[in-house]
């Protein structure tokens, strides 16, 4: 498939411009700083896609102001006291070190309890936490489909977990494969049933249009709260590349 993409600078908002064979445009503001981005078919002119910019503002400007209020978590320094989210619930990290092989446990409502070898560096306590998180996200995913792929009529081929800056999850179409983003894991359950279904809608409807919204309402009518809590909920501290 080609792909040119170059950006324009509509209003003193940067945007990305990726042309490709596609039959609509499609303009969307991505987290974390709101990037703005237009998928737009070959033949649509960069005139055509400023004049659909600036149809836009208004509601671009919302949503970047959104993730610009949207509270991000300080670096973690993986140390007592710290804040960790486990879907939707806040919890302190309580480190404990101990010659045994490295585990995560929940201790009532308020504590994560983190053991690992002692003299385990930051970045060796985060991997223990985000493996963790990967394990968990797995244990949870296979019911969810289970649940709706029967209801949605669709199948996957295969489906996976990984780190993704831009996207809560992702589809490729022609490979029946799924993506859900580990972040996930610190969000509301019905957050990442939501994106499940998201995704698995995407087997019957490739694009972000009426249709697309249509199934979603047909489907899970409180997706718009879900998707809502996603983008109040704190963002992870990294520096987001794009």
């Amino acid at each position: 498939m080609t792909t040119e993409i170059h950006h324009l600078t509509v209003s003193g908002v940067k945007v990305e411009v990726v042309r490709k064979d596609i039959k609509n445009l499609h303009l969307g503001v991505y987290p974390p700083n709101g990037r703005v981005r237009v998928a737009t078919p070959l033949v649509i002119s960069d005139e055509a896609v400023r004049l659909a910019v600036i149809d836009k503002l208004g509601w671009i400007r919302r949503q970047k102001a959104k993730f610009a209020e949207q509270p991000r978590q300080s670096q973690r320094e993986m140390v007592n006291g710290e804040s960790h989210y486990f879907l939707g619930r806040r919890y302190r990290l309580r480190v404990h070190e101990d010659d045994a092989p490295p585990r995560v446990a929940i201790r009532g409502i308020a504590s994560l309890n983190l053991f690992v070898r002692p003299g385990a560096t930051a970045d060796q306590r985060e991997a223990v936490l985000l493996r963790w998180h990967r394990e968990q996200l797995k244990a949870l995913i296979p019911a969810l489909l289970e649940k709706w792929q029967p209801i949605l009529g669709v199948q996957v081929a295969h489906w996976g977990v990984k780190k993704m800056k831009t996207k809560w999850g992702s589809c490729s179409i022609d490979a029946g494969r799924i993506w859900i983003n580990l972040e996930l894991a610190k969000k509301p359950l019905h957050c990442l049933e939501y994106i499940v279904v998201h995704e698995l809608l995407h087997l019957l409807e490739r694009h972000h249009n009426e249709r697309f919204s249509a199934l979603l309402n047909a489907y899970l009518p409180n997706w718009r709260q879900s998707r809502e809590i996603l983008s109040q909920m704190p963002l992870g501290h990294e520096a987001w590349d794009y």
